[in-house]
């Protein structure tokens, strides 16, 4: 048995050493794509296009619309003299946010009352304009406070009025809400996930359409043995290819590494085995490379949505959340993640474990029983 894997594994690579372009396919896409996930993808919104109606014309209306400027996060393009203008500017996509300071503003906080400011904002991208609006209650915030220290310890009457709740933040893990420190683990997982499945199945399928896959199985190799020898060279490059994008997600975006290695090799080993075993499944529902494509794109696109990668799990309906829980890739970044920024080990991460240990089974066994029954 093992002199026929290890003639499995050596035309393996002897098939990978003759491609003249698959080292360049296997690596250089690869750190391409983590450079672009690692600078392009964030929730950080920075210059956010902004018009202002100043009605008050007060040095306290002046000061608010100074700390918006200096925050870095807004860029005023237009301070407007009428309502109309501030119409035109956010239908026309020149303007995200539209800051309308009315009239007594400085009045009504010099006062100890509500003071009357207008937010509106282009709600067309429904995440800019919450995370703007943030930023705006931020800076309202901070100018209040600092007006409230500066002026209401003269007029304590007003400071009477003016009490407040002192909120402080504190993030763990994560103390400085770096969105790279997010993105990175979890782009190693998505990766490997693509190029794993799509290496695995379109393997088998090319034996299939250049008909040597009838070749090897008139061979002594039995089914097993052929997915074993297979699913192997896969394997390793897999492992190679994760241990390749950590090493630059934490040398090149100084992603810092907590954890222990050895559980990240057992999470990045069942999660491998699992879309190993999810590419080979592919391959036997098909019988030509364009057919593997196709249920390639169809479930590794879901599995990337579903995975828990941008958008919470816990904020899908129902009936996806169940779906997600035959997604391999939902698990290992909840592993990856935990590795780079939490360093927890195998008692915390344990169910996730073993639920890609139950998916590696589930999968490698149904492409064993599927590839046996296609040959028959």
């Amino acid at each position: 048995m093992f002199d026929r894997l290890r003639v499995m594994l050596i035309k393996e690579f002897l098939e990978l050493r003759r491609d003249r372009w698959a080292m360049f396919r296997l690596i250089v896409p690869l750190l391409i794509q983590v450079v672009v996930f690692g600078y392009a993808a964030t929730f950080t919104v920075n210059r956010v296009a902004t018009c202002v109606l100043d009605l008050d014309h007060s040095q306290a209306s002046r000061g608010l619309v100074s700390h918006f400027v200096a925050t870095g996060r807004f860029d005023v393009i237009d301070i407007a003299e009428t309502q109309r203008q501030i119409t035109r500017d956010l239908d026309s996509g020149r303007a995200t946010v539209a800051i309308v300071i009315h009239a007594g503003f400085e009045q009504y906080l010099y006062s100890g009352r509500t003071a009357p400011l207008q937010v509106s904002v282009d709600g067309t991208n429904s995440n800019t304009a919450l995370i703007a609006l943030g930023y705006v209650s931020q800076v309202v915030a901070q100018f209040q406070a600092e007006q409230m220290a500066n002026t209401w310890p003269a007029q304590p009457a007003a400071a009477s009025r003016g009490a407040s709740v002192s909120l402080q933040e504190r993030p763990w893990f994560n103390a400085g809400l770096e969105d790279r420190w997010f993105f990175i683990p979890g782009v190693i997982g998505t990766l490997t996930l693509v190029q794993v499945v799509s290496l695995t199945a379109f393997a088998v399928v090319r034996e299939r359409e250049v008909g040597t896959l009838e070749q090897i199985m008139v061979s002594p190799i039995r089914p097993v043995e052929f997915i074993v020898g297979k699913a192997l060279p896969f394997f390793l490059i897999g492992l190679a290819e994760v241990a390749l994008i950590t090493i630059f997600g934490v040398l090149w975006f100084h992603i810092p590494f907590v954890g222990s290695p050895l559980v990240m090799l057992l999470g990045a080993s069942l999660f491998l085995l699992a879309a190993i075993g999810l590419g080979l499944l592919l391959s036997t529902f098909s019988h030509t490379q364009q057919q593997a494509f196709a249920l390639n794109f169809f479930l590794v696109n879901p599995f990337f949505i579903l995975s828990g990668f941008a958008f919470p799990i816990a904020a899908m309906p129902r009936v996806l959340q169940w779906f997600t829980m035959i997604n391999p890739l939902r698990y290992f970044l909840v592993i990856i993640r935990a590795e780079f920024l939490k360093g927890v080990g195998v008692g915390v991460l344990w169910p996730d474990l073993s639920a890609l240990a139950l998916l590696a089974v589930v999968m490698l066994t149904g492409s064993v029983l599927r590839f046996s029954k296609s040959l028959d």
